[in-house]
């Protein structure tokens, strides 16, 4: 019993109970591809989070072992993200302005907040909270936030000064410098985007061509950006190009840096408390998905509280060794299952090494053009970018697509924290609409047969002394209203009717106001003679009614199933 709690809240060590050589030797082989694919990531992320490179090495180091001790998904692999990066400088760029912190940090204690948070949702169960941030605003904040990363990068591409906080205030930054460009770090820039996009589908068939599996052609093609990172850093250094105004990383201190708590204020966790919240948020429902993607196809299931534990202990283990905010990663998470991975300890192989590579790899990395880095995040972030979802929505559910087209407005427009803010809102009025007013279906008898349908399309049998009522939702606070005024409006104009029967079997759970609204409509129905009836109720939602007594003072009766109530109370107005 112990061992299996123990086993639930530090999931790794179920994972090393038959571990063997030849997990060890794949867990390794994936560790070093992800190795070889995150250097250029965490510098480029840090970059787009407004930090010195350096910074995505430091959050690709301790939060993949925190995760690799605590969370649940065997193959996901945590660390810096375009979406949490681009929400970092987002949050970061209000407070440093204001004075109230500085940018590093900022950015330490945004992760620690980020971590508690998530770590306290994790302790508390509320993993189910993310269920309100429907797919729909999910996809348009991330197609939306994928269209201002690679346009704020895009100045990185030209060699020219913009700036701006929305997208419209980029577009209007960039055509105004345009025609300030550098022409080395343009050459730079569209040859990097040119053999990244090369990469991502010429790659594997060239590596399939000299002989390599069409498996391991697609894992090995995804570690292409190394390869444009030596290649750029050598132009660069070769005919000396930062001389001729082409940005490059410059000096990236050796080593890894002290474990330590930033300066913290009340000021200063104020300003960024709602910030960590939304960045949480999105990340916890990103990473979840990648997750339960990757654990299907091994039949494996993840836990969702666990998860919330994870993503928690790497954020604050970023927040104390000099990171910020990380989350599972869709592309290297990917790679690391495409490249076998069968546990947590590639992970930890992983951070190790990260660690190398901040030891004794970043002198090699001064002559690196940013240009290059900006393509890298460029094409990660278009693959982000899912502009087919809005046809989708548009012909499946016009209210999804409207959700989706405010989320993405408001991002593009006020900023990302007030697009995914917009989103969580209008997620949850989504939701509040749908059960306010529920499908109520009346329903008539199908000839030669003992089932009900809707008598709008179906020719059924009915009673003009009868009305049969099917509630496709549970009645709550927000449809008990709606309910009512349907009841007393069809009585009304149906005078003729004395019986009412309600179908109860979408009905899950009934809360007090939905009881009050019964218990006064079954009043009313009393007063003018007629009954009100219940049918195929369920068992917990029967439990409830009973103990209040409400089934004892029903004015009609209970019935197993609606045929047998039809049939009952069609016999008793015969005699």
């Amino acid at each position: 019993m112990l061992l299996s709690r123990l086993t639930k809240t530090v999931p790794i060590i179920g994972q090393l109970r038959d571990y063997d050589r030849g997990k060890l030797g794949r867990d390794l082989i994936a560790a070093i591809v992800v190795t070889i694919m995150l250097i250029p990531q965490s510098l480029a992320y840090a970059m787009l989070a407004g930090l010195p490179p350096e910074v995505g090495l430091y959050a690709s180091i301790l939060p993949l072992v925190a995760y690799a001790i605590f969370g649940s998904c065997k193959t996901l692999a945590v660390g810096p993200v375009a979406i949490a990066s681009l929400m970092t400088a987002s949050a970061l760029s209000v407070v440093t302005e204001q004075g109230i912190v500085g940018y590093v940090e900022g950015a330490m204690l945004l992760a620690l907040l980020s971590g508690g948070f998530l770590l306290l949702l994790g302790i508390l169960r509320l993993g189910f909270l993310s269920h309100f941030l429907s797919h729909s605003v999910v996809a348009g904040f991330i197609t939306a936030s994928g269209l201002v990363i690679a346009l704020s990068q895009l100045k990185h591409i030209l060699g020219i000064p913009a700036s701006g906080h929305n997208f419209f205030e980029l577009v209007q930054s960039i055509f105004a410098s345009v025609t300030q460009f550098n022409k080395y770090t343009l050459a730079l820039g569209i040859g990097s985007l040119g053999f990244l996009v090369w990469a991502r589908r010429g790659a594997p068939r060239l590596l399939e061509l000299c002989g390599v599996q069409a498996d391991l052609a697609k894992v090995l093609a995804k570690v292409a950006p190394v390869i444009g990172v030596v290649a750029t850093t050598i132009i660069v250094a070769g005919f000396a190009l930062d001389l001729r105004g082409v940005d490059i990383v410059g000096a990236i201190p050796t080593g890894i840096p002290a474990l330590q708590l930033p300066g913290i204020s009340m000021d200063a966790v104020k300003a960024l408390a709602l910030p960590a919240m939304l960045i949480s948020i999105i990340g916890y429902v990103e990473s979840v998905s990648v997750g339960k993607t990757l654990s299907a196809k091994r039949r494996e299931k993840i836990d969702g509280n666990q998860e919330l534990i994870g993503l928690g202990a790497a954020n604050l283990a970023s927040g104390i060794s000099a990171g910020f905010p990380v989350t599972g990663g869709f592309a290297r998470s990917v790679v690391n299952f495409d490249a076998g991975a069968e546990t947590q300890l590639a992970g930890i192989f992983t951070a190790i090494g990260i660690t190398l590579a901040a030891l004794f790899l970043t002198p090699l990395l001064h002559y690196l053009p940013v240009a290059m880095l900006a393509a890298t995040i460029i094409v990660a972030v278009l693959s982000l970018v899912n502009i087919a979802i809005f046809r989708e929505a548009w012909r499946f559910s016009k209210s999804d697509f409207s959700a989706m087209l405010i989320t993405v407005a408001m991002t593009l427009y006020l900023g990302v924290e007030i697009g995914v803010a917009s989103g969580i809102v209008t997620s949850i009025l989504l939701h509040l609409y749908h059960t306010s007013e529920p499908h109520i279906a009346e329903i008539g008898l199908l000839q030669d047969s003992h089932h009900f349908r809707n008598i709008k399309h179906f020719e059924v049998e009915t009673n003009s002394a009868i009305v049969s009522l099917r509630i496709d939702e549970s009645l709550l606070f927000s449809n008990a209203g709606y309910l009512e005024d349907y009841i007393d409006n069809l009585l009304i104009d149906r005078p003729q009717v004395k019986h009412i029967i309600l179908h109860c079997g979408a009905i899950n759970g009934i809360d007090l106001s939905a009881l009050e609204m019964l218990e006064q409509q079954n009043t009313r129905m009393r007063e003018q003679s007629k009954q009100l009836h219940l049918s195929e109720l369920k068992v917990p939602v029967k439990a409830q009614l009973d103990k209040v007594g409400f089934i004892d003072r029903l004015t009609g009766s209970l019935f197993l199933s609606h045929y047998d109530a039809y049939k009952s109370i069609s016999n008793s107005l015969g005699r």
